[in-house]
Order: C-alpha cells, then structure tokens, then sequence
C-alpha cells in the first residue's frame, strides 16, 4: 500500500478546523479539507479565507503547498489522520448531533485501516464511543482499537484571542484505547506545545462542558449581581472592581445583555440533557440559564424606561444598537444576545438600527435590521442606543458627546445622558 497523500484532512472547515490546518501547514504537514458548501470550498482553493484568525495569506500559503479543499468525500481515504470539526448545536432547545453523524457516516464510507481518527466537536459525554464509534464501525467494517485508532481531543478555539491559538492552548487527549490515544498524542504532539491525556473519551467531553459551563454559571451570578444592585441602587461596575482586587479565591466575570457565542449558550444544554437522561437535575444550570435568558428582557424594559423618562413614547422610538457581534472588535453573531435584545424592541413598536463595522448585514426575526454607516449620523438620530459590544471603536467620549440617551450594558461609559445595567 502507497503511503498516504495527506497527513491530516479535516472534516468542517470552520472556525475550528481551518485554523487546526493552518496549524499544521506550519509544521509541514500536507493537508487536506472536506466541508459540504460549495461556496467555502471555492474560496479556500482561490485563497481566500472566512475565519477572522486564519489571513488570506495563510491560505495561499496552504494551498502553494498542496492543501485543496472539496466537497468530495473520497478525499478521507487519501488521509493518515481524519479530525472532525463540525457543528454541534441546538434545535428546538435540544443537542442537534446530525451533523456530526453525517460526518461520521462519510468517514466511515471512505476509511482504510490504520487511519487515525479523531473528533474535536463539543458534546456530551459518550458521543465519540457511542454515536461516532458505531457509525465509523458499521460504514468501514474495521474495528475501532483493532484496525483503525478513534479518539477525542475537544476543541479549546477562542476566536479573536491575540494570546491564546492552536498552537500554545494546551490540548486535551483521550482514545478508546490506551493505543488509540497514544495514537492521538503522537498526531496532536507534532504542531501542539502542551497535551493533556484525559482517562478515557468520556472524561474528556465532560472537560469541555465543563470549562464552558463554568463560564455560564459565573457570567449568570454576575449578571444576576446586576439586576440587584439596579434594584437597590448599587453601583455593580464599582462592586465588580473592587472585588476583582483579591489576587486569590475570586475569578473576574462581566455582566452583560446575555451570553452568546457558539460554545458558552450551547454547551451547558449538552450538559444538561445528559444529566436529564441520567435521571440527575443539575439545578445550578436550570438557574443560570433563568438568569441569563432573562438579561435581554432587562436590556429592553431598561430602554423603554429611559424613553419614558425623557417623554418619548416607545412605539416609533429610533433605538441603535452598538454592536452585535458576541464579543468585542469580531464578526461573529452566532447566538449573540443582540437578537432577542432586538426582537424585544420590534415587538415593542421602536424601530431598530444597528451599527457594527464587523457585521455586514444583520437579521431578526426576518427582518434585516438598517445597517447605520456613519456612526456620529446614526447618534444623531436615535432617541437612545444600546452598546452591546465594547468593540475597540466605540470612543467614550465621543459617545457621551452624542445628544441622545445611552444604555451601556459593558459599564465603560460615565455621563449624565448615560444609564448602566
């Protein structure tokens, strides 16, 4: 048998799996991809990126080397190590697993022996042995720990983070056997700085529902910190600072107008749904998700009472929300909080405008909110805006020299015409 013509070909060349490959060319590993749009396919073969970390210039370089991507999915067979990267997310409020089984049956219809396998999407505990196990066992006729290696190495990507990249994240590992994950160290250990072998897959997708389950938890304390301190008249961002102070026992979280993000809104739903099936409430997640949902209906009532305040009637109410991406200076908006913050305000009669210079269009509830160009214009016009994301170009101070109200939901503007959370 010839050896094989791609060290590593990942399946779903998202925001996970494009900079995995990138990663990899750097350590001169040829490489290939495998994702079902056509339009993302040809961008990349043309050079072109859609993930904010990976550059044009990274892709060309890939792609001077040999890297292609295609929809085909013979190109697996043409792999020594198989990664996928694809979405897990909700529908109907429940753990959507199909496009990890779609992507499992296209692996296993093209599998050979010997191949390492590995699944880097975020899920619930016994999803790898499972689910994907089953599916690759049935599409190849080989034996996973016998003829091929599967393993779990859950992604730890943290899209706009300057610090923090493939490369010096530390990497969790686990197989399905002791083999199979010594497999996965030997693979992961080529462009990765630090890994971390997990007892066994299971363990390993607890770890990350429970890295970003702690992050929900701790954002819905604050944000529940929040709602009492505007009842009693507290000013929070005070109170967070001073108690950020303490250099032991006591992590910093930000309150906000929800959570958002593909990872921190979805994760703890993974977690909850296997606890459900196991007849075991985790009652701190019921709550956290109570909380955090319920932001956005604070940001709104908030609104209307400062319209209020000022003598304008909420129905016709010229609203700008500043920034709707789910965190600061990106372009991503999956789950982000601006889309019940601005269904909540159509549906209380405003009319709603954004402004955001890393978000081309914007859509809620069907409708495809006004895109406002010209920050200062757009001030100018609106009876209140709501900064949602504390993107680097939002000036204090030239928001605060604006003429209409300002709700500040990052705790970063200080003025007469400025009301907090």
């Amino acid at each position: 048998m010839t050896d094989p013509r791609f060290d590593l070909v990942v399946v779903g060349l998202g925001y996970v799996g494009l900079p995995l490959l990138a990663r990899a060319h750097e350590t001169g590993m040829s490489t290939a991809g495998f994702d079902i749009s056509g339009e993302v396919v040809a961008g990349l073969n043309a050079g072109r990126s859609h993930v904010a970390d990976v550059p044009d210039s990274a892709v060309t370089d890939m792609v001077a080397a040999g890297f292609r991507a295609t929809n085909e999915p013979s190109v697996i067979a043409d792999a020594d190590t198989v990664v996928l990267c694809v979405p897990t997310g909700l529908t109907d409020g429940a753990p959507d697993l199909s496009s990890v089984r779609a992507a499992a049956r296209a692996v296993g219809e093209n599998l050979r022996p010997n191949t390492l396998v590995v699944l880097e999407s975020t899920s619930y505990p016994g999803t790898t042995e499972d689910v994907v196990r089953p599916i690759l066992e049935s599409g190849s006729g080989l034996r996973a720990g016998e003829d091929f290696h599967l393993a779990y190495s859950p992604e730890r990507i943290d899209p706009g983070n300057p610090q923090f990249g493939v490369r010096n994240t530390p990497k969790v590992v686990a197989g399905v056997t002791p083999l199979c994950a010594k497999y996965g160290v030997a693979f992961y250990g080529r462009f990765i700085d630090t890994l971390v072998v997990s007892r066994g897959t299971r363990e390993a997708e607890m770890a990350k529902l429970l890295e970003n389950t702690y992050r929900y938890v701790n954002i819905a304390l604050v944000n529940e910190v929040a709602l009492f301190c505007d009842r009693i008249g507290i000013d929070v961002w005070d109170v967070l600072h001073c108690a950020g102070t303490k250099p032991f026992g006591y992590a910093p979280f930000q309150p906000g107008p929800g959570v958002g993000g593909h990872c921190i809104p979805v994760d703890p739903v993974y977690l909850q749904n296997a606890a459900e099936g196991a007849g075991f409430a985790f009652r701190t997640l019921a709550a956290a998700r109570e909380v955090n949902e319920r932001m956005s209906e604070h940001v709104v009532s908030r609104a209307q009472q400062m319209l209020r305040g000022s003598g304008a009637p909420v129905d016709g109410a010229k609203v700008l929300l500043l920034g709707v991406s789910y965190k600061p200076d990106i372009a991503d908006i999956r789950e982000t909080p601006a889309v019940p913050v601005a269904a909540g305000l159509l549906r209380a009669g405003a009319e709603v405008a954004y402004h955001d210079p890393h978000v081309p269009g914007f859509e809620v509830v069907g409708r495809r909110l006004h895109r406002v160009e010209h920050l200062d214009e757009g001030l100018r016009e609106a009876d209140v805006a709501i900064v949602l994301q504390d993107h680097s170009c939002y000036d204090p101070v030239r928001l605060v020299a604006s003429r209409c109200l300002l709700l500040d939901t990052r705790g970063k503007l200080a003025g007469e015409n400025v009301q907090h959370l």
